[in-house]
């Protein structure tokens, strides 16, 4: 059974088989060449001083295949790991389904009631605007990491009120839809509530959506989603997973949205996330980081060695889902690493020696 955060049981729906072929067998994958265990020794080494990498673990697909796992003492290849804001990815992907099944449109308003009425400034906004944080809303910034940060609205939302969307959604605009980006988990609480309202209003009926039309398809069983008590999944931070199905959601991407035979996201879906967002230093995507355009975040990155097609899932600490499509390579790392400087987790080294490794393979 899955619990609310406001304790409300929901029950799980029965599980279909999975369409995405297993990726690896019931125990532990030794990685498959000395170059790959050499990559996996670095990535687990610590530092002689802080900050300390902390990895908790690593899973490496190519083509599809589990070549490499590790992890460490106390995680398992079955253990749910936070994946922070990585959770966006999975609200975007969510929201890809319903684009593709035309519940969704990326450049209308988005279907929110508080911004009905076509005289609000904010009845602009749409689906896009939110994936992007370009949706203007003076929430804050949930990339401050300060004293002050505390006093963010967007803090209060996520750990004082009990809709967060409706909080969210009840915020005056700072900035012009579109004009200005401007990371925070508010844009991705609404497009949480919008896959709540699409899936039937309550949060069993998004367990059930979101089982039936991604989880299960790619045979992810590890997932926890948590809610608010408004029944929204909190979709800006809290899923959990095991490693080797967080490397699940990044091989739908490296497949373009297919899995066998059944196409799960939209024609172009995996393009229009991985596309830039104008204006967004850190180089965001539509619900991923991205390396393409010229963003000090995707320049820096590549600088470090990441190549320029790479996009991701990021969360907070030390949690991505790389995916690279030029070496048909998923990389998922988990772990607690302080977040400055860039490089204390390590994952530009793992992505460069991974890549090194797995050429020819």
């Amino acid at each position: 059974m899955a619990r609310t955060r406001s304790g409300r049981v929901c029950g799980w729906p029965q599980p279909q088989p999975a369409a995405l072929p297993d990726i690896a067998p019931p125990r532990l994958v030794q990685p498959a060449t000395p170059a790959l265990a050499a990559a996996l020794d670095r990535a687990f080494a610590e530092p002689q001083t802080p900050p300390f990498r902390r990895t908790h673990a690593v899973v490496v697909l190519k083509d599809g295949k589990l070549l490499a796992e590790r992890y460490a003492p106390g995680v398992s290849l079955d253990t749910p790991l936070l994946g922070f804001s990585a959770t966006k990815s999975t609200i975007a992907t969510l929201i890809g389904i319903l684009v593709r099944q035309g519940k969704l449109a990326l450049h209308a308003p988005a279907p929110v009631a508080a911004w009905r009425d076509d005289k609000d400034p904010r009845h602009a906004i749409t689906v896009d605007h939110l994936l992007r944080h370009t949706a203007g809303l003076a929430l804050g910034s949930s990339l401050q990491a300060s004293l002050l940060s505390a006093l963010e609205p967007v803090n209060r939302m996520k750990f004082v009120e009990p809709d967060r969307a409706a909080f969210a959604e009840s915020m005056p605009l700072e900035t012009p839809p579109g004009a200005v980006s401007n990371y925070h988990d508010g844009n991705t609480v609404i497009l949480s509530q919008l896959i709540r309202d699409a899936a039937g209003g309550s949060a069993a009926d998004v367990l059930r959506f979101a089982h039936r039309e991604l989880f299960d398809p790619l045979g992810m069983t590890s997932v926890t989603l948590e809610f608010d008590a408004a029944g929204t999944p909190e979709g800006s931070s809290q899923m959990l997973a095991s490693a080797r199905d967080w490397a699940r959601l990044g091989q739908l991407y490296l497949d373009d949205g297919v899995v066998g035979d059944r196409r799960i996201l939209p024609a172009g879906w995996v393009a229009y996330v991985s596309a830039p967002t104008p204006g967004a230093f850190v180089g965001l995507g539509a619900g991923f980081w991205t390396n393409s355009g010229d963003s000090f975040g995707a320049n820096y990155r590549v600088s470090h060695g990441w190549p320029r097609d790479a996009f991701f899932a990021k969360g907070s600490i030390g949690q991505y889902v790389v995916i690279i499509p030029s070496e048909r390579l998923v990389i998922a790392r988990f772990g607690r690493t302080v977040n400055w400087p860039p490089e204390a987790d390590g994952v530009a080294q793992l992505v460069g020696d991974v890549i090194a490794a797995t050429r020819g393979e």
